[in-house]
């Protein structure tokens, strides 16, 4: 019973998963498509708008220099407008606009990376790739806001060379590592002082390193509050959540040990001590071709 128990628990995260990440690709897929048509036509009009402001300005300059002396109601217009500050702020406005632009570009290009859509099979990627557009994806929670501090974010890359993976179930475990690390990182702050926080900010480690000659690793390490053991020790069960009601389903980390463990023939391990934060440490290797075959 208790075998088949397991079974049972285990096809259904795997029904929950699938599903979930089904809808999460349409999803991304779906937005990715409808903002990139219209960024795409503001970012190339950017250009021809600048050069059309630089003749006017240009226009502005030649007729000031030929008639330095306007009509009063030329005078009266220029004044109204305040020609001066519009002159030194336009430029900054577009620049603003195209920076906004570039912004809304690379997000969707990360959500593009993230969820690999077009990659479900097996291929070889750039790690540090992944990792950095979910760390776009997750820079709502990273900055400070009114309601938390911001959270700093440690990369420490080593030289990876491409490692063949599923790259989306890949990213989707530094989802949900990133997002439980963040969740604990809040939660610690909102038991903290400002003074507190000043002394010791918040911060996630990322660290990657080639450990063997065929095999990584990738770190993701946070000072948060940490776990007793007995946390530890079941945070890869399926549907176990230490969150509120509403908060967390308890098959975030389930999955990830699957998608580690079964689908890239790796292993991921978790060390944390109350207090001194939390670490969890993927290895998996660079090739799947033993697994696969």
């Amino acid at each position: 019973l208790e075998l088949a128990l397991q079974k049972l628990q285990h096809t259904q995260l795997q029904m929950i998963q699938s599903e979930k990440m089904s809808s999460l690709g349409q999803l991304v897929a779906g937005i990715a498509h409808e903002i990139n048509n219209p960024v795409n036509f503001i970012y190339g009009n950017l250009f021809p708008a600048e050069q059309y402001m630089q003749d006017l300005l240009e226009l502005i300059h030649t007729y000031q220099a030929h008639y330095p002396n306007p009509l009063p109601a030329i005078q009266n217009t220029v004044e109204a407008i305040d020609l001066a500050f519009v002159e030194s702020d336009l430029p900054r406005l577009l620049s603003s606009i195209r920076m906004g632009a570039e912004r809304i570009r690379q997000i969707v290009s990360s959500l593009r990376t993230f969820s690999r859509l077009d990659e479900a099979e097996c291929k070889a990627v750039d790690i540090h790739e992944g990792i950095d557009s979910t760390l776009v994806i997750l820079e709502n929670r990273l900055k400070a806001t009114s309601e938390h501090p911001g959270i700093r974010v440690i990369k420490q890359y080593g030289d990876l060379p491409l490692v063949e993976c599923y790259a989306g179930q890949l990213n989707q475990v530094f989802m949900n590592i990133l997002v439980n690390a963040l969740d604990a990182l809040e939660e610690h702050d909102q038991h903290r002082s400002h003074q507190e926080i000043d002394q010791a900010s918040s911060s996630i480690v990322i660290r990657t390193q080639k450990i063997d000659p065929d095999r990584v690793a990738v770190h993701i390490a946070d000072n948060g509050p940490g776990m007793p053991e007995a946390v530890k020790q079941r945070i890869f069960d399926p549907f176990f959540t230490t969150k509120p009601i509403g908060k967390g389903t308890g098959i975030g980390m389930s999955i990830s040990y699957q998608i580690i463990t079964e689908n890239h023939g790796g292993t991921i391990h978790c060390f944390s001590t109350p207090q001194q934060g939390t670490e969890l440490i993927i290895e998996i290797p660079l090739k799947q071709t033993t697994l696969l075959s």
